[in-house]
């Protein structure tokens, strides 16, 4: 689709924005708002089991408001907040602390209340609810959010600096109405083939995690005799595999603390719970290796091809394989349900003693190679397959933010698209 910019143009007076539509025009925001900004209430009020959704900037979720899992508050503090603070259908939210500039417009008529990192947003007769939407989701509202946020402990903007943020405008709000439902058919095919593409790559996740769980348990050989085992992860395995517990298959243990003020610059990988959260100039362990989430992320498997690395404390690390292949290993530990192990309620962790107490059937040395090297191979076609709808996914994500810039600052001219 081939977009044309407008037949003429003016310059706005504004040097960063340059030339605009000849009928638009730049107004602050303090100018197209029905009433003053507002937020809701900044002390942290009782949440209860059921009640009026009570929401924050968590609560805007790829642009739009998402209710699932929010806190709720009583009737009475929801009536109390309210005289301050009363959201309604069409409103625009922006956030304000923390995660700044998230933005959402409100499509629900039912009553609920906001916390005070939401700032609300209502428009008067210059603009369109939908057009402000964009407008602010928009790169060039975005950065001016960006150069007038202050951080402290976190990034904020004030309530007297949303007011001066400058948008680019149509006059006629038929005009407005017509960008913002070509902007309403474009975005939605748009998220309707991300959204496709993200159940692929789910599905092709789950293909490449029944084929682990397949060919660790099974083996290559569709033939085998197999025998009963009943264990945690299969009722029968190849006659020929043993029967054994973790512990006599590899040794696992709890890596090194290392804080943040500790760390020195260097290139040697520090592991934690899930992957790789720096470098350091240390090591504590040799590679191949692998590592398990022990706190924070627990369960979660990593391989570690690097010759050092550094095994923080939330993991635990393969300290010995007892020389069985280390990527079988690997593979191994991922068809193990280890969160179910873990202890705790509030941060649950990992017991390395639970997890060596485990039975599995266990393949000969030289059969492990050869799974490894088949499972290399088929994993790798579906993993460059993953990354190259990931990469789709990430273009298409670009296209729409700039396709939403080029029409709301008047870029290119959708009005006749749009009809």
């Amino acid at each position: 689709m081939e977009l044309k910019p407008y037949p003429k143009y003016k310059d706005s007076g504004i040097q960063w924005i340059g030339e605009i539509p000849e009928r638009w025009d730049v107004h602050k925001m303090k100018f197209l708002l029905k009433t003053p900004i507002t937020d809701g209430p900044h002390e942290t009020p009782e949440f209860i089991e059921e009640g009026i959704p009570f929401l924050s900037v968590d609560s805007i979720q790829d642009g739009e408001i998402v209710f699932e899992n929010c806190r709720y508050i009583s009737e009475e503090d929801h009536i109390k907040y309210k005289v301050k603070c009363n959201p309604r259908k069409n409103d625009v939210f922006m956030g304000k602390a923390a995660s700044i500039g998230k933005i959402a417009r409100v499509k629900v008529d039912f009553p609920f209340s906001i916390w005070s990192p939401l700032a609300l947003l209502r428009v008067n007769n210059k603009i369109q609810s939908r057009f402000l939407e964009y407008s602010l989701k928009s790169d060039y509202s975005q950065d001016q959010i960006e150069i007038y946020a202050t951080s402290n402990t976190q990034k904020n903007i004030s309530m007297d600096d949303i007011p001066r943020i400058q948008l680019i405008i149509p006059n006629n709000i038929l005009e407005q109405q017509k960008l913002t439902s070509f902007l309403n058919s474009k975005i939605s095919e748009i998220n309707q083939t991300i959204e496709k593409d993200k159940r692929l790559i789910e599905l092709l996740k789950e293909k490449r995690t029944a084929l682990i769980n397949h060919i660790v348990t099974k083996g290559l050989n569709p033939n085998v005799k197999m025998k009963e085992v009943f264990l945690l992860t299969c009722d029968k395995a190849p006659e020929e595999w043993d029967i054994i517990r973790l512990k006599f298959v590899s040794r696992l243990s709890r890596g090194v603390d290392l804080s943040k003020e500790e760390f020195e610059e260097g290139e040697i990988p520090v592991y934690g719970s899930n992957g790789i959260i720096g470098y350091h100039s240390k090591f504590t362990t040799k590679g191949p290796s692998l590592t398990i989430g022990r706190s924070g992320s627990v369960g979660e498997i990593n391989y570690v091809k690097e010759v050092n690395f550094w095994a923080h404390n939330t993991a635990l690390y393969l300290q010995d394989n007892y020389g069985n292949n280390v990527k079988y290993l690997f593979y191994l530990f991922s068809t193990l349900d280890l969160k179910h192990l873990a202890e705790g309620s509030a941060v649950g962790t990992l017991n390395r003693n639970y997890i060596h107490n485990l039975l599995i059937a266990l393949p000969p040395k030289k059969e492990q190679t050869q799974i490894v090297k088949h499972l290399d191979e088929e994993t790798s076609k579906i993993d460059q397959t993953i990354k190259k709808i990931e990469e789709k996914i990430a273009l298409m994500e670009e296209y729409k933010k700039s396709l939403i810039h080029h029409v709301v600052t008047g870029k290119v001219d959708v009005r006749e698209v749009a009809a």
